[in-house]
This record gives C-alpha cells, sequence and structure tokens, in this order.
C-alpha cells in the first residue's frame, strides 16, 4: 500500500463539499475521492487518472473514478435546483432561517421538492378557492380535532354571496383545505413514497380491440408484478406497450394500506370532527397524493431499469470493441448480395483500399464459374491473406461459396457482424474517407476492416446502431450515450493507438483529445509524414501541454528512435526508466529484452514523493511487453457446413455459434441462419445463473443443443445446459480467476445486479 496523499489546493473548490457525501456513498477515503475530482475538475481523463495517476488517489479504478464523477454532477445539478427554490421562496416572502436551514439540509430531489410544494406558485385549486371564501379558520378547526360540531361550526360560514349557500358546501371546501394540506405535509409525503416503493404493484391489462396488433405484448395482457422486484427488461417492456396504446399501465399499492397509514398520520378521533378529516384524508390520496406518488415511483422505476439496461449495453459493447483483431494483413472484404451482386474489395495490412469491384457469386452456373476464378485471381494478384464475408443477407451461402475455392491452405474465410455497415456507409466519416465511392462498397471495406481491428473500425458507428443492447431506444439517451462514450473510451485508451495509422475517428477518443486536435494530428501526418517520437506531437496545432500530459501515455509509435514511445509508459516517466538503466550501467532497449536486468531492478530506489509502487510496477509491466494488446487472439471460426436456414434446424441439434447480445434474461447466438437463437437464462448452465454475464458474453463461441425451433414466428430456442432433464439447483458462490489489465492490475469490478433501490429510504430515516 503506498502512503502518498494529494497536494492540498490552495483554494477549495465549489465541489468540494460533496465530497463527504460522495466518500461515504461509496465507502472510500475522502481524501482519494477529494483527489479525483481535483483532477476531474482540472481537466483529466477517466483513464488517465486511473491510469497514471495512481498515488493521488489510492489506484482507483474507472468504475470508482466514473462514479465520482457522475456523484459530483448529479449533487450540482440538485444544489443548482435548491438555489432556484431559496430564490423563489424569498422573492414571494416565504422565506425564513427554519425554512431555509430545511431547504439546505434537504439531501434528494423529491425531498426538496416536498419542501418547496406547499409554497410553490400554482393554478388556483380548489383548497384556494376555499380559501378566497375564507373556508381556511373552518378547515384549521376540523384539523384540531378538538370535539367540534362540524355541522354547527360550518353554519356560522354560510354566505350564499360569497359562493357558500349552504352548510354542505362550506364543510367540502374546509375539507379541499385539509386535503391539499395532507398531500402537501412532507412527513406524510416521506412515509408515502417509502410505502409506494414497499407495496405497488405493476399492473397490465390489454387495450380493448388491441389483442391482435399488440400480439408481442401477449404475455402482458393480464400481468401484475411487485415493483420492488420487476426486473429492467419487463419494466421496459410494459413502458413501451403503454407507449404504443397497447397496454393499460397503472403503478399503486393497495389501498386500503395507504388510506389507514395516512389516517394514522392525520385522523385522532372517531368524532364527527375527526370523520370530516378522514374523508379529506381519502379525497387527498386519491385526487393528489396517489397520482403523484405514482409519477414519481414510475420515474424511479424507469430510472433505475435505465441504469440496469444501459449497464448491460455498456458491458455487451465492452465486449465487442475488445474482440480479437486478426491483425496486420491482407484482406478481401466482401458485402454479400443475391440480386445485386456481392461487393469485394481488398485491403493492405494497413486497411487502405486497393481494389474493389461486383461478383455474382449467386447467379447462373457460368456466372458462378466465372466469379470463381476471378475471385481466385484477386487473391492471387493481392496477396490475400484472409476473407472476411459478411453476415447478412446471402452471408452464409457466400462463406460457402469462398470455403469451396481454390485459395491456399493459409487463407481464412471468417464470417464478421456487419451490424451498423450501413449506418458508417452512409455517414459524414465515410464520405471524408470515401468521397467517391458507392455506399454498397464503403460496405465491403468496413467489413473487412472489422476483422483486422474490430476497435477501430466501430468507433466510427454510433454505438446504439450495433445493435447489442436491450430496449435501448427506450432508456434515457442523455444517460445512454455517456456510459457507451465512456465504455469506447475506456476501450480505446486501454488498448492504445498506433499513431501512424489510426483514423480521426480512433483519435477523437484518446484521453485529452476530441474532434479537432483528431483531425488536427491526421492532417499535420498527411502534410508532414509519420511521426517518429511521442514529442513531435506537440507540433501538432493546438495541441498544447495539458492535451500531450493527458494523450501521450495512450499513443504507440511502433519502431521508433525511442523504444519506450511504443509503450504505456508515459513520457513524463521516461527519466525513471532511463536512470534504471543507468544504474545497472546498459540501454533502455536492454531493459526491455532482458528479463534478468529487470529482476535486478530495486523499484524502491525510484520512489519519490509524486511517483509510488504503483506506478513503478507498472513501468516493469510494461518495459516486459511494451504496448501489449490486452485482446485475446484471433481464433478463426465456422458455422456447421450444411447450416444455412432456420429451415435446416433439428430439434436436438448441437451447433456452434456465436453470442451476439447478452440480456438480463438470457442470450442470444448466431447459429449461421440469418436468424439468432435465444438461450433463456434457465438454460444457460446446469446450475442457478443470476445474471447471464456470469456465463456469456459478446462474441464468445459457443457449442449449443436446439431446444425448439417455430418456423412460423421465426424463433430459436437453444441451450447449453448438459443435462435438461435435472432441476436448477440452488444459487452457488461463484469462483473465477482473476483477469488482468495491461498494467497488470485487476480489471473494474462489473456490479452484479442489485434488487430495486428504494430512492426515499434516507428521507424516511431523517422523518
Amino acid at each position: 500500500m503506498d502512503h502518498f496523499q494529494p497536494a492540498e489546493p490552495e483554494t477549495k473548490s465549489p465541489s468540494f463539499r460533496y465530497i463527504p457525501t460522495i466518500a461515504a456513498e461509496l465507502s472510500l477515503a475522502p481524501v482519494r475521492v477529494e483527489a479525483a475530482a481535483a483532477l476531474l475538475e482540472d481537466g483529466a481523463s477517466v483513464p488517465f487518472i486511473a491510469r497514471y495517476r495512481k498515488e493521488a488517489t489510492g489506484s482507483l479504478d474507472e468504475v470508482a473514478i466514473t462514479a465520482i464523477r457522475d456523484r459530483l454532477a448529479q449533487l450540482a445539478e440538485l444544489d443548482m435546483r435548491r438555489a432556484a427554490v431559496l430564490k423563489s421562496l424569498e422573492q414571494n416572502g416565504h422565506l425564513d432561517e427554519a425554512l431555509e436551514a430545511r431547504v439546505a439540509a434537504a439531501s434528494t430531489l423529491p425531498e426538496l421538492e416536498d419542501i418547496y410544494l406547499p409554497y410553490r406558485p400554482k393554478r388556483r385549486t380548489r383548497a384556494a378557492m376555499a380559501r378566497e371564501k375564507g373556508l381556511a379558520p373552518l378547515a384549521e378547526a376540523l384539523l384540531a380535532q378538538t370535539g367540534i360540531d362540524p355541522q354547527g361550526e360550518a353554519a356560522a360560514f354560510v354566505d350564499a354571496e360569497n359562493g357558500v349557500p349552504d352548510i354542505e358546501t362550506a364543510l367540502a371546501g374546509a375539507r379541499d383545505i385539509i386535503a391539499e394540506t395532507v398531500n402537501e405535509d412532507a412527513a406524510a409525503r416521506s412515509r408515502m413514497r417509502v410505502y409506494f416503493y414497499e407495496q405497488a404493484v405493476f399492473r397490465t391489462t390489454v387495450i380493448a380491440g388491441k389483442e391482435i396488433q399488440g400480439a408481442k405484448f401477449k404475455d402482458y395482457y393480464d400481468w401484475n408484478e411487485p415493483a420492488a422486484k420487476a426486473p429492467s427488461h419487463r419494466i421496459l417492456a410494459m413502458r413501451r406497450g403503454e407507449k404504443e396504446e397497447v397496454l393499460n399501465l397503472r403503478l399503486t399499492p393497495p389501498e386500503d394500506g395507504t388510506l389507514a397509514l395516512l389516517k394514522a398520520l392525520f385522523v385522532r378521533t372517531d368524532g364527527e370532527d375527526g370523520r370530516q378529516v378522514a374523508l379529506a384524508v381519502e379525497d387527498g390520496y386519491r385526487r393528489l397524493m396517489s397520482r403523484a406518488m405514482e409519477t414519481e415511483l414510475r420515474l424511479a422505476t424507469k430510472q433505475q431499469a435505465d441504469a440496469e439496461a444501459i449497464a448491460v449495453f455498456a458491458e455487451n459493447l465492452r465486449q465487442l470493441l475488445l474482440s480479437p483483431p486478426l491483425g496486420s494483413r491482407r484482406v478481401m472484404g466482401v458485402d454479400p448480395g443475391f440480386r445485386t451482386g456481392c461487393k469485394l474489395v481488398c485491403l493492405d495490412r494497413q486497411g487502405k483500399l486497393l481494389h474493389h469491384e461486383t461478383l455474382f457469386l449467386h447467379g447462373s452456373a457460368d456466372q458462378r464459374h466465372r466469379a470463381a476464378r476471378r475471385a481466385e485471381a484477386l487473391v492471387v494478384e493481392f496477396a490475400v491473406e484472409a476473407v472476411a464475408v459478411g453476415n447478412g443477407t446471402a452471408g452464409r451461402e457466400t462463406e460457402a461459396f469462398f470455403r469451396s475455392l481454390t485459395l491456399p491452405p493459409e487463407v481464412a474465410v471468417a464470417m464478421v457482424n456487419e451490424s451498423g455497415a450501413s449506418i458508417y456507409s452512409a455517414s459524414e466519416v465515410a464520405r471524408e474517407e470515401f468521397p467517391d465511392l458507392d455506399l454498397t462498397v464503403r460496405g465491403a471495406i468496413s467489413i473487412g476492416r472489422r476483422l483486422m481491428d474490430p476497435l477501430a473500425e466501430l468507433v466510427k458507428i454510433d454505438p446504439k446502431s450495433i445493435g447489442v443492447g436491450q430496449y435501448q431506444h427506450d432508456v434515457d439517451p442523455t444517460a445512454l450515450k455517456q456510459a457507451l462514450d465512456d465504455v469506447v473510451v475506456s476501450c480505446v485508451n486501454a488498448v492504445g493507438v498506433d499513431v501512424n495509422r489510426a483514423s480521426a475517428a480512433l483519435f477523437t477518443y484518446v484521453s485529452g483529445l476530441g474532434p479537432r486536435l483528431a483531425r488536427n494530428i491526421v492532417a499535420h501526418r498527411d502534410e508532414h509524414g509519420p511521426f517518429q517520437t511521442r514529442e513531435a506531437l506537440k507540433q501538432v496545432p493546438r495541441l498544447g501541454p495539458k492535451a500531450f500530459e493527458q494523450a501521450a501515455g495512450f499513443l504507440r509509435i511502433a519502431a521508433g528512435p525511442n523504444a519506450l514511445d511504443a509503450s504505456a509508459v508515459h513520457p513524463e516517466r521516461y527519466p525513471i526508466v532511463a536512470a534504471m538503466a543507468a544504474d545497472l550501467g546498459c540501454q533502455v532497449t536492454d531493459l526491455i529484452s532482458d528479463a534478468g536486468l529487470r529482476r535486478r531492478i530495486d523499484v524502491n530506489r525510484y520512489v519519490t514523493d509524486d511517483v509510488g509502487l504503483p506506478t513503478l510496477t507498472d513501468i516493469l509491466a510494461e518495459l516486459a511487453k511494451p504496448g501489449r494488446d490486452p485482446r485475446q487472439r484471433f481464433e478463426a471460426f465456422a458455422f456447421a457446413a450444411g447450416v444455412e436456414k432456420i429451415e435446416d434446424l433439428v430439434v436436438g441439434m448441437r451447433l456452434p455459434g456465436i453470442v451476439t447480445n447478452v440480456t438480463r434474461f438470457g442470450a442470444f447466438v448466431d447459429v449461421g441462419v440469418h436468424q439468432d437463437g435465444l438461450i433463456h437464462v434457465s438454460q444457460l448452465a446446469d446450475r442457478f445463473v443470476r445474471d447471464p454475464a456470469e456465463v456469456v458474453k459478446v462474441q464468445q463461441k459457443v457449442m449449443v443443443r436446439v431446444l425448439t425451433v417455430d418456423l412460423e414466428r421465426r424463433r430459436i430456442a437453444l441451450s447449453l445446459r448438459e443435462t435438461p432433464e435435472a432441476p436448477e439447483p440452488a444459487p452457488a458462490p461463484r469462483s473465477r480467476a482473476p483477469q488482468r489489465t495491461p498494467s497488470g492490475t485487476k480489471p473494474p469490478a462489473k456490479p452484479a445486479r442489485q434488487p430495486f433501490h428504494n430512492p426515499f429510504a434516507d428521507a424516511l430515516k431523517r422523518t
């Protein structure tokens, strides 16, 4: 454990007051949270802090630093709303010391809004009109419940000219005032929130006449489920059914319980005045509070479901982006097609387009013969080392065609997931890269490059178009974009970027850079030739010291004069490596090539005020394997021969497949029939599986068994279980070997699925 402390800032930033709260919530040392917050405020990126400022933060990982960043933003937003509330209260003459203290102490937005509710400017309510008629004293007398006679007390307020023609009208107006008082009582609302959370039930019914139109929501035509236990995918499914006007959706607890709770708070006698208060409580709940609470709980459950769905999407995207790359090979990319032919491109080892044409592989026998001879000739002419075939329409047939050719044995034929390729083809990025090429040719280029380096190519596509999420079109788009951008940034910086090969799109996600600097780097490279050193990056227009500090460690320059430029060692630490080499009487290159020399290094000799053992350990790991790619090695994969369409499937058949998507309810697998099959969570293993991500991940190769085939609805059920007849055992502890990141540290832990979080529990405790 290191013992370094972050430097005490000369002046506290506005976010300093949030540090104790965040530290307590995340169970982190305040000094570490403060250090991370200061670095974030200074413009440091999450990957940079996690990798190169470990001493300051106590080696916080990206998950913790991201949580600190997001919580800082949430608390700042709460403070902005607090300031607006205080301003409104002051302008309307309501603010006093006690009220100001309550507003200052509110720690959640619902709690703050409850305090503000009685003073909020509002339209003329029934209670407001009753007050205008002078009925407030009657309401106060009834609410006091001192045993008065309501009829006799109300008689004094009868005034036909003032809109109170009789006793019943007076009592009704007084009850309206009491109902509003009940609804605006902060303590009552706090307790009611918690009750809603604990007891509310989702109830859905089909809208009459929508049974056929909404068949995909058939499972929810008559459904109820406790809100506290409802999984995210069902919450989002019910909400989508409501949005498409197929389902009626309600989210309420049993009314007898809610009324009992409120009456216990406000009804203190069973006399006539108490009965009037009870009537007002019932009206206040049904007309006002129940609607407000249902709206809040719907929002809270939606936010929780969004967070879980976004987490699933983010993890899937991470696995897809970190798919094993084929590497620098000469590739033939093929965008399959029947009627319009197959678009074929030949790429060099850097992904540069050398040739493109259209071949008709699936026409007449003569066309097929000519296409075969031409394809074989192109493989020889351009020394093709691998063929990448898109997995869309005609994909399996095209794959079979290329496997039937007489190709050199070292030429691999691989199916490539082409999701989003058409989006890329029509994008501004593609138009800038290939302004004179047809969209289909751009798509073939993208398919070929995906085989070479999935990460470098997929960053050019909006992550939502890649198709690895669940209900991504139903979740909060702002939160989804932030999470997916975080994943892309994390993956790009974990792998590192070759300065002399990367596209502007890839540079955009490097720590400290952005679209403008990315374009400037590419323009400078095009004008002046390849960069020879990291130091040369400082010559790029607008790439100042701060951007260089953030980006340099994640940029790689292969075969340059300085061997460290190809590693993840940051330039600011080059002097340390030079000192290590000098102390051993050797060159830096000798430290990289000779493990015996590295073993002689005593890292404790190089500890300084700002460099501790975490950084020194990372440096030694990089010297052992400079610029190591954390992605797994590429392995060829082939679908089962002769199984190319859903009609070819037979129950019980075992097939190789590739996981294309992981959700909370199971995983989808491509078995090569143009229709993914579903492995339900109950079929993932011969044990209880709480989270499918425990067992499978996107792009994983699996061997599945066909359970059922529904040709009419084109649905395929698959299984990974070896003993399908055995009952599922109870949950068992997980035991997994720890993975390692390039720096040798454990990767950020992925949080397990949690039950729906009660966002109002803290408010209840304070109340």
